[in-house]
């Protein structure tokens, strides 16, 4: 009778580990099991132990690019004359390519026509993306069609040489990611301008001539300069000069969106360059290859009037 008490107790162990083991390993498809030996009474069952995984989807950005330029001053649609005009934007996302740019200054103030040649995006939002989200449909800036098919986004404008946050809402995905973008004043032509905001040859009567002038270099790590004073040349009433590096390691400058190409003097990188204007931040930018690879940073130049002598 002992025998069969015994007996019966581990047939009842075993039928309840049995039982546990299907109905752990009827959970949903997204647990993971792993089996252990587990030992009762002598005989062996499987224990299933859990690890639940949660899928996750990550909110991935495209590279992220330096806007505008070190010193930026922030020109308002009251200082400029009424007028439609081709402007150029940077962008802060390298996804967000802007084909054209016509900035409209009326009255009420300044919009821009952003123009891209894609239809990746549904929607632009002037603002962050968080505010975005949580944001009105009815603040939504919807596209249209010009002749070309390109899609095109007329959005508000408060203000050139500023950093204006916008999101775009992916028409793919329907998220909304954040760029910041700066529309450049110095991309302008002087007509666009009640009062120009530098000096000029004109203002200044200078005459087609050699000169000496002094210029101040700002921005990047700090640790480049450039020789002060430089040549400075007239000719035709417009005026360059010569920007000699404190290294030969600069191979392009960029002004104007135009790009030039130095010789070595002395071991120094020297670019002719042209100069739009004095009394201001010219904004350059050079390529330095003293890094592992060709680097591009943003400087700007400073001319100053007062220094200018006529060289002899």
């Amino acid at each position: 009778m002992k025998k069969r008490i015994i007996a019966l107790s581990l047939i009842s162990m075993l039928v309840l580990a049995s039982c546990g083991t299907k109905k752990e390993s009827s959970q949903q498809s997204s647990t993971a099991s792993t089996t252990v030996p587990q030992s009762a009474a002598g005989t062996t069952a499987e224990v299933v132990i859990e690890t639940t995984t949660e899928a996750s989807t990550e909110h991935e950005t495209a590279p992220q690019n330096e806007v505008g330029f070190e010193g930026m001053t922030e020109v308002r649609a009251d200082e400029l004359n009424m007028g439609n005009y081709h402007i150029s934007v940077d962008s802060s996302s390298s996804m967000f390519k802007i084909a054209d740019c016509i900035l409209h200054v009326s009255e009420d103030g300044m919009t821009a026509d952003i123009i891209i040649d894609s239809k990746s995006y549904d929607a632009l939002f002037m603002g962050t993306e968080d505010e975005a989200e949580s944001g009105s449909e009815t603040d939504r800036i919807t596209c249209t069609a010009n002749k070309n098919e390109q899609a095109v986004f007329t959005v508000p404008v408060e203000a050139l040489d500023k950093e204006i946050q916008c999101a775009a809402l992916s028409a793919k995905k329907q998220e909304w990611y954040g760029r910041t973008l700066v529309f450049r004043a110095d991309s302008l032509p002087d007509t666009a301008f009640k009062e120009l905001p530098y000096a000029t040859v004109e203002s200044l009567g200078l005459k087609d001539g050699k000169y000496s002038i002094d210029v101040k270099l700002e921005g990047g790590s700090g640790k480049a300069s450039v020789s002060s004073p430089a040549e400075l040349t007239v000719s035709g009433g417009k005026a360059s000069a010569v920007i000699e590096w404190s290294s030969d390691k600069y191979d392009k400058m960029v002004v104007n969106y135009l790009e030039y190409t130095p010789e070595i003097v002395d071991g120094r990188s020297a670019f002719k360059i042209p100069v739009s204007g004095f009394d201001y931040r010219m904004h350059i930018q050079a390529e330095t290859t003293a890094m592992s690879e060709p680097h591009m940073i943003e400087y700007t130049l400073y001319f100053d009037s007062e220094s200018i002598k006529e060289s002899k």
